[in-house]
């Protein structure tokens, strides 16, 4: 046990000190006889307190399947704590996570989506960073594991309005999931395009500002017409359009010129509000490609009324609000 010793010097009295206090220190002392010696003072170990384990813990939910994401988690650098062989522990919701998934406030700003991978999906450390590529796959994966992997889909037949209900394997549609090539250089002319994956609090927050945007312009629609309301409708329109720009200039990394490598943020949003439209136009195809490659395929479907059988697609889409009902 280590020991640290204070000697106190009792030979001088102590030197008069002058304050500001109307209380005022006495203009000599003496230290007292019984603290004269030196003091030692000694370490004493935290007493060792076992925390109680709780007998239940045995009966917790555990990991239902295993993910591997389709991205492979290389877009999400620092966001998960990736297993050795890259498979993701999935667990089941909790009542509080259905609570969680059925709240309208927390579907709107995205609260929900990353409350539900912060429990289902531990390994995940922040998930409001993991990328967009990775995010249908995620929240299938949760839906297995808590409802197993056969859902119900409903589809209305486009020539002759037949509804019909039919099960979905859902362990088979994970596997269909691959990840966009953004490591591939995007050529334009001189110019090599790197694209990056957006992460989901990138495409959220751009989603809520979108909304306003556009949810301002139908209340301006809704005015009496005036100089005054035409003018805002058209401020309102050119923001869309600046912040449309702007969100395809983030989905761009870098841009290699035959003389350097621009990775500034602004220096690239300010090429991406000045280059000409064919440039941008290609710009912006080239990202929704990308993007468009992550997304799930559309489903095959044959008319179940004998007289039509037609065959059409339908869109699966990962909608939060009803996707776990």
């Amino acid at each position: 046990m280590s020991e640290h010793t204070t000697p106190v010097d009792t030979t001088k009295p102590a030197t008069p000190q002058s304050f500001n206090s109307p209380l005022q220190m006495p203009q000599s002392f003496t230290m007292p006889e019984q603290f004269a010696q030196p003091t030692t003072f000694q370490q004493v170990a935290p007493a060792s307190i076992d925390a109680p384990v709780n007998p239940l813990k045995q009966y917790f939910r555990k990991a239902a399947i295993y993910l591997k994401l389709p991205s492979g988690g290389k877009y999400s650098p620092g966001v998960i704590d990736m297993p050795p062989n890259g498979e993701l522990p999935v667990y089941p919701m909790t009542a509080l996570d259905e609570i969680t998934a059925r709240t309208p406030d927390a579907l709107f700003n995205g609260v929900a989506v990353t409350e539900l991978m912060r429990s289902c999906v531990p390994a995940i450390k922040d998930p409001s960073s993991i990328s967009s590529v990775d995010l249908d796959a995620i929240m299938i994966a949760i839906k297995i594991a808590t409802n197993g992997s056969v859902t119900e889909v409903e589809a209305v037949c486009p020539a002759c309005k037949e509804e019909q209900k039919f099960d979905l394997d859902l362990t088979s549609l994970l596997g269909t999931l691959k990840s966009g090539n953004y490591d591939e250089l995007f050529k334009i002319n001189d110019l090599n395009i790197k694209f990056r994956a957006l992460t989901f609090k990138e495409m959220t927050a751009v989603g809520l500002e979108q909304f306003e945007l556009q949810k301002t312009i139908q209340n301006l629609i809704g005015l009496e017409e005036s100089p005054q309301r035409d003018k805002l409708i058209d401020d309102t329109t050119r923001k869309i359009g600046i912040r449309t720009t702007e969100f395809i200039s983030h989905a761009v990394e870098s841009i290699g010129t035959p003389d350097c490598v621009v990775n500034d943020r602004k220096f690239i949003s300010e090429f991406m509000l000045n280059c000409d439209r064919a440039t941008f136009t290609a710009i912006k195809d080239h990202s929704f490609l990308l993007a468009k490659a992550g997304k799930l395929k559309p489903l095959n479907i044959t008319c179940i009324n004998p007289e039509c059988k037609h065959e059409y697609e339908q869109d699966f889409v990962v909608n939060v609000s009803d996707f776990f009902d």
